[in-house]
């Protein structure tokens, strides 16, 4: 099992110009290790829709390669994302789902089926073809540079311990920069970004 600083510390440091769109208990991690003006947080009254999110901008900027981190909880309510990525054939989406088995923003009540799911066996049903689980943070640092390389659309499954992040909001409370603004200024600020 490994910690989400595992997880993102590890990807921060490989990540080069993709674009990272964060949801629900990764927004406020993920903003520890990255201030890139590429960094967008989906996060306002929107979970399970980081997923369609970040691969609606892949489809739209085939050339970049676009990662989303996303919870388990929310990927339940996505999974319909699965095959649209195959479908539409999208290369360079990464889609990341930390698996701590549980809704942790709203005080980590148990996902349906926190037990059974096994989000890799949905990803390869769905045609996904570069499918990868990790719960030890050596391996994962590891296998990370290839995993990011390879064609898509790609799943990683990492297990993560459960954590205590609270109900996100946006405005000067929030110490995460891309938090601090309204998503509509963030959502420009991205756009912006991506056309530079």
């Amino acid at each position: 099992m490994m910690t989400k600083d595992d997880v993102l510390s590890a990807l921060a440091a490989a990540r080069t110009d993709e674009v990272v769109v964060t949801t629900m208990g990764m927004v406020r991690p993920w903003a520890r290790h990255s201030t890139h003006p590429l960094d967008f947080a989906s996060a306002d009254s929107a979970m399970g829709h980081a997923a369609d999110l970040a691969l609606g901008i892949a489809l739209a900027d085939e050339g970049r390669r676009v990662i989303c981190l996303n919870g388990d909880g929310s990927m339940l309510m996505s999974l319909g994302t699965l095959m649209v990525a195959v479908e539409q054939r999208a290369r360079n989406f990464v889609l990341f789902v930390s698996q701590n088995e549980s809704y942790e923003i709203t005080g980590n009540q148990p996902i349906p089926g926190a037990h059974a799911v096994d989000f890799t066996l949905l990803a390869r049903g769905a045609g996904f073809t570069s499918v990868h689980a990790f719960d030890d943070a050596a391996a994962y640092r590891r296998a990370l540079p290839p995993v990011l390389a390879a064609p898509g659309p790609t799943l990683v499954v990492v297990k993560t311990e459960k954590g205590d992040e609270r109900p996100l909001s946006r405005g000067p409370q929030e110490e995460a920069a891309y938090l601090q603004t309204s998503l509509p200024d963030a959502a420009r600020a991205l756009r912006a970004a991506l056309l530079r």
